[in-house]
């Protein structure tokens, strides 16, 4: 069994804005490294080993021009460092050092650019690895030439068997693009898509269900704006405001033959003479 190791970080520094990805090993085994990197010196990473491929959550911080990862157990002890010394973003490698904070083993790493998603003049298609996963599967974006996600690739765990490639056009929402979760409340692990961003808060996903059938998930008909979705309850909350917070509405539907049913809906706009919201008819 091939041994290969992936990292993806989300990053925060000053010296890029780019998602980068990257191929190179730590020590003798492969990996590859996406890095989205922002302004203020703090970010979070994941990284997965292939003979697991289930990610692991690091936080990331920039210390003076080192950039440091650290990795966290279930009870919030740090376990582990990755450590890149004089980082350098715009550089086409980048070599630094993992650690194992318990025995004070340390591994060498060595990276390769691959390729800045921002950057257009290949005008291809490419692929970045996502921080969540399902038990036996795992996801790639596909990333279309002009930067935003066309389709979504499903693999096996340990083998990296293509499962199922889904099209789709959205947004392409730094790395977490994807969240997973039990959307029509029938037992079964699903996924999501971010879609697209409105004003203020205001976003949308696109929700694909599992057919235990065929083994394949399927794009379903729910819609709406932030959804929320309560397991104990079974039912989906919508909250959608505007006009600076001044007008909300909020939605209840419960799920019927994998639709979404409203049970009930409340629009509320904000009087400035009560300096609180009141309950107005819905449109």
């Amino acid at each position: 069994m091939k041994q290969k190791i992936t990292l993806l970080f989300l990053l925060t520094t000053a010296f890029v804005s780019a998602q980068i990805i990257y191929k190179g090993f730590i020590d003798k085994y492969p990996i590859e490294l996406v890095t989205d990197i922002y302004s203020d010196g703090q970010g979070s990473a994941i990284y997965v080993y292939s003979n697991y491929d289930t990610p692991i959550v690091l936080n990331a911080k920039l210390v003076e021009t080192a950039l440091v990862f650290t990795e966290k157990d279930k009870n919030d002890n740090e376990t582990a460092k990755l450590t890149f010394v004089n980082y350098d973003g715009n550089s086409s490698q980048l070599n630094g050092i993992w650690k194992d904070l318990n025995s004070g083993k340390e591994l060498k790493i060595s990276l390769e650019k691959e390729f800045d998603v921002n950057d257009n003049s290949e005008l291809k298609e490419r692929e970045i690895l996502q921080p969540v996963s399902f038990k036996d599967k795992y996801f790639k974006l596909v990333i279309s030439k002009d930067s935003n996600v066309s389709g979504i690739k499903i693999l096996e765990k340990k083998t990296d068997k293509l499962i199922q490639k889904i099209d789709i056009q959205c947004q392409l929402w730094g790395l977490y693009n994807i969240n997973v979760g039990d959307y029509n409340f029938d037992g079964f692990e699903e996924f999501s898509v971010f879609e697209s961003s409105y004003a203020g808060p205001n976003t949308s996903r696109i929700y694909f269900l599992y057919n235990p059938k065929t083994g394949k998930y399927f794009e379903s008909s729910f819609s709406g704006t932030s959804l929320e979705f309560d397991s104990k309850t079974k039912r989906i909350y919508e909250h959608n405001q505007c006009c600076a917070g001044r007008s909300v509405e909020r939605a209840e539907y419960k799920v019927v033959n994998n639709k979404m049913v409203l049970i009930k809906k409340t629009c509320l706009e904000y009087d400035d003479k009560t300096k609180d919201y009141k309950n107005i008819k819905c449109d």
